[in-house]
Formats: structure tokens, C-alpha cells, sequence
């Protein structure tokens, strides 16, 4: 074997070792069991003029799924605003996408927040120089002490009945992000604040707000300012988004995890394409790890010329998704290289593996989607229904 195979095949081993280890703060993780629904609560009023309203969201730790409380933030500088993190699957697992701060809202998988996020963009306010104006509409904004407001109306009917918290799968929002979403997150940006990261270790040594203890409806959803876990400024969830199932615990020598969407579901749903998947196999990390390709079936159109086209079509493409495997497998394989070259500690070994991971998961589904369109474009026509016989 290769001295970078080896390198790579370490890296992976030691990722998948260590993902309920590490920082969440710090780096994403893939989980094969679906996040709770995103639980019913009122939005704390802003603390002072500067701060941003960033969402709860269900992060995982040790023991499962804990809810970290929405919360005001100062922003780290003027205009800037804050793009919400959000869970995705990735074909084969959940991946959290970390959130960030950057001049425009990038994408957050649909993910209905509330308070100005809903689904795409932020409508709770916008910044006027070095003065940040909130909209009253969205926003719990102190006119006494806050005076650069405004109200403009926002319709949004979704809030009511749509309390899911993940993007993708079965059961996940159906939304992909447009050119300028992607934009912003390949632009300028920066981190969650020390201010961020603080609070959701607060949030993670907290036992009342994993989701086995609150059963989705945490006791404390939101807080005034990061890390006020106490107070006038702390308010409690008023329902669970949909009714909490604890994840079943595998059977003997079965794997320890399965996407379960139910936890997103309304009760009374019967809806077939929602019940649990069978145990997920292990995420791919590496383009390497990606299953072969699945040949399509060859087109039967009724046309020999045609049906010869569209195969000569079908392996240009993939002969193009082979080359851009390649090309990313060596990209990750220079990697490697130069993090053994460097001597770089576990930590930031991981994030790079994280990195690779979230790579390697979106050229897979960048390629499937691209797989499916053809397939599409290539199917013959519904036949003509005739005319009905006059008499």
C-alpha cells in the first residue's frame, strides 16, 4: 500500500474513532439518527442595540441529542450577519453545517427557524451603515430602549405546520441553495464567536436539555444574552415541533444507529416514505469510500439513433463524474501528505477530515442529481392517448 493510502486510511479510521469526542463547537459531525423537531417557543426581548438573533438548534453530544438555546449575539463587527447552522444528510449520515457570520446569509438547508429566518435569507433586520435597524414584525425589539426599528410585514405560512430541522432524506426539507447562497459561504466570513461557543458548551453539560430528558421540549429554549441559562432573560419551550421517540436501541451485533424521521413527523402521519430507514452504512469520507457507479438502464426510446445517442451520452458523464473523483481523491491525498509532513495535531487532523467528508458528500450528490436529469431527459415520451370515436 501506498505511504499516503496509509495516511488516509489512519486519518479515516482515527475520524471515525473520535466523532462524540471532539469539540462540537469546533468541527461537524455525521450521526445516522435523525435531529428532533424544532420545538415551539417565544423569542427573549434583544438585550441591546448591536445584538443578532441566532436560533436554537438541536446539536448531538455523548449522550444523544441536546438542544442549544437561540440566543442574542453581538455581532462580531458591523454588517455583519448570522448564517444558521443546519443538519443535512449526506447520503449515508447526518452532517452538521456549522454556521457563520459574513456580510450576507448564505444557506441553512430551508431550515424554518423563525424570528426572521425562514427558510432562506433573514428577514428580522438589515443594517444601515454602522447601525444594525430590527424589524418589530419578526423581532422582540424594546422600543424604550432600542430605537432604530422598523415594521414590515412578513408572510409566513409555513411556521405553523413546519417544524423540521434537517435538509435531505426522507423526511428532511426539499431545498438546494441557490448561486448566491453558495456565494457567501465560498466568500468572506468568519466563525461563531468565543461568545457562541461558550454557550453551547453550557448547553451540552446541561442534562435537562438533551432531548432524552425534555422529550423535545427543552426548558430552556432561548436566552436573553450566550450563557444565561437563568433568570428573567431564560424562557422555556411551550410545546415539542412533533411528538419525541427515544431512538431504539439496536439489537445484538446490529449497528448502532438508523435515520429516524419520525421525531419530525405529526402524529397523525402515515405518510410511507417517512418511516425509518434501515441501519445507514458508514458515512464516505474520501471519494475512494463512494460506492461504483450504477450503470441506467439503456434508453429504449424506439428510436435505434436516438437510443444510441443517449448511451454515448450516459458515458460521457461518467467518464466526467470518474475524473472529478480522481481529482478530488488526489486534492484530499495532497492533504494528507502535507498534514504528515507538518506533524499537525489530532484536531486539526480531524477538521480536515471533517472537511474531506462534507467534499466527498456533496460531489455525491452533485452527481447523483446529475445522473437523474439525464435519466430524465432521456425517457420516452407518454404515449398518445387517441381521440375518442365520434358517431
Amino acid at each position: 500500500m501506498q505511504p499516503n493510502r496509509i495516511v488516509r486510511f489512519l486519518l479515516s479510521m482515527f475520524f471515525l474513532l473520535t466523532l462524540s469526542a471532539g469539540s462540537f463547537a469546533q468541527i461537524g459531525v455525521s450521526i445516522t439518527i435523525a435531529p428532533p423537531a424544532l420545538p415551539v417557543y417565544e423569542q427573549p426581548p434583544c438585550p441591546d442595540d448591536g445584538y443578532l438573533w441566532t436560533p436554537g438548534y438541536w446539536a448531538w453530544g455523548d449522550d444523544g441529542y441536546f438542544w442549544v438555546p437561540g440566543t442574542w449575539v453581538l455581532a462580531p463587527q458591523p454588517g455583519f450577519l448570522w448564517t444558521p447552522g443546519y443538519w443535512g444528510w449526506g447520503g449515508a449520515a447526518f452532517i452538521w453545517h456549522e454556521g457563520y457570520w459574513g456580510p450576507t446569509v448564505g444557506f441553512y438547508g430551508g431550515v424554518v427557524y423563525g424570528f426572521g429566518y425562514f427558510g432562506n435569507g433573514f428577514e428580522g433586520g438589515r443594517w444601515d451603515h454602522d447601525h444594525f435597524y430590527y424589524n418589530r414584525s419578526v423581532t422582540n425589539v424594546n422600543v424604550t430602549n432600542i430605537h432604530n426599528v422598523y415594521n414590515t410585514t412578513v408572510i409566513n405560512n409555513t411556521t405553523t405546520v413546519n417544524r423540521i430541522s434537517y435538509n435531505g432524506g426522507t423526511g428532511g426539507i426539499n431545498a438546494r441553495p441557490t448561486a448566491a447562497e453558495e456565494a457567501a459561504a465560498n466568500g468572506r466570513h468568519v466563525p461563531p464567536v468565543a461568545a457562541q461557543t461558550q454557550h453551547v458548551q453550557e448547553a451540552r453539560g446541561n442534562p435537562e436539555l438533551r432531548a432524552s430528558a425534555n422529550q423535545g421540549k427543552p426548558p430552556i429554549a432561548a436566552t436573553q444574552k450566550p450563557g444565561e441559562f437563568k433568570g428573567d432573560g431564560a424562557v422555556a419551550a411551550r410545546e415539542a415541533g412533533a411528538p419525541y421517540r427515544a431512538p431504539e436501541k439496536p439489537a445484538q451485533g446490529q449497528p448502532a444507529g438508523e435515520a429516524r424521521p419520525e421525531n419530525n413527523r405529526p402524529e397523525n402521519s402515515n405518510d410511507e416514505a417517512a418511516k425509518p430507514a434501515n441501519a445507514a452504512p458508514k458515512p464516505a469520507v474520501h471519494p475512494s469510500d463512494l460506492p461504483a457507479y450504477e450503470r441506467p438502464a439503456a434508453p429504449n426510446t424506439g428510436n435505434p439513433k436516438l437510443d444510441q445517442k443517449y448511451q454515448q451520452q450516459q458515458q460521457k458523464l461518467q467518464a466526467q463524474q470518474e475524473k472529478q473523483r480522481q481529482q478530488l481523491q488526489q486534492q484530499q491525498d495532497k492533504e494528507h501528505a502535507q498534514l504528515a509532513k507538518q506533524n499537525a495535531d489530532d484536531a486539526r487532523k480531524q477538521q480536515v477530515e471533517q472537511r474531506h467528508q462534507q467534499q466527498t458528500q456533496q460531489l455525491q450528490q452533485r452527481q447523483t442529481a446529475a445522473q437523474q436529469n439525464m435519466v430524465q431527459r432521456q425517457a420516452p415520451p407518454p404515449a398518445a392517448h387517441p381521440e375518442p370515436e365520434r358517431r
